[in-house]
């Protein structure tokens, strides 16, 4: 059986997926793709169900009954493969803002290079984003500084949502208690992984904005990000 699955959330997807799981799939023969969905009311679960029909064995669904928040669609997605034997767990959008050919980079850097975290880095070799606004390009990048200052985590990339973990690492973080939903949670997850004293590796890669579909961003995700990075950092202080 394949030791790595990609997990893929989705919502309202139609336009990437079919896309996206074949060139998932075309990287490596030994890879499997978990879908969560959202109950995407323009019916991305539907296509996933017959696409399974072709990639049998390979291609899994998870559909849940609304939408939940990106967080919580990882959790559901980690919980599913820890009682499974993967051995390298992806999170992945379905939009190509994530490039594919990226996979065998962030797999390396935990299979050969001994990370416990990879991440596709936007940041690590400066500022590696195509089709984004100044505004937003500027605003990830004061967010990842902001992060590093609180936090004290030396990653150039903190909101980064392409990585792979180690089937360790999430057996060591009680996932149970992850509290944020939007770009938090990517934030909490890698200063859990930080205090574990797992190694992490940035991996440069090249992050290009949807052009199909919208984008899930919103104000209160942001206000997430900002606020609740403080309170996470309190609490782990507490904890010491």
């Amino acid at each position: 059986m394949p030791d790595t699955v990609v997990i893929i959330p989705t919502y309202n997807e139609i336009e990437n997926i079919e896309l996206i799981i074949r060139a998932v799939f075309s990287q490596s023969d030994n890879l499997h793709i978990l879908i969560v969905d959202d109950n995407s009311p323009d019916l991305t679960g539907l296509k996933v169900k017959a696409l399974q029909e072709e990639f049998q064995g390979k291609l899994f669904l998870e559909t849940r009954n609304e939408k939940s928040g990106l967080g919580t669609a990882y959790i559901h997605g980690f919980k599913w493969c820890l009682e499974r034997s993967y051995q390298y767990i992806f999170e992945m959008d379905a939009d190509f803002s994530h490039d594919p050919r990226d996979i065998m980079k962030l797999y390396n850097a935990c299979h050969i290079e001994g990370a416990g975290l990879s991440i596709g880095s936007r940041y690590v070799t400066g500022v590696n984003v195509v089709n984004w606004p100044m505004g937003r390009v500027l605003m990830s990048y004061l967010a990842s500084k902001y992060v590093r200052l609180i936090t004290g985590m030396h990653i150039q990339d903190t909101t980064a949502g392409y990585v792979c973990y180690k089937r360790e690492v999430l057996e060591a973080i009680d996932l149970n208690t992850i509290k944020f939903i939007g770009y938090a949670f990517q934030i909490e997850m890698k200063f859990k992984t930080y205090l574990k004293g797992f190694k992490i590796i940035e991996v440069p890669v090249i992050f290009t904005d949807r052009t199909r579909g919208e984008s899930k961003l919103s104000s209160s995700i942001i206000s997430e990000a900002i606020f609740g990075v403080i309170s996470m950092k309190i609490k782990s202080l507490f904890k010491k």
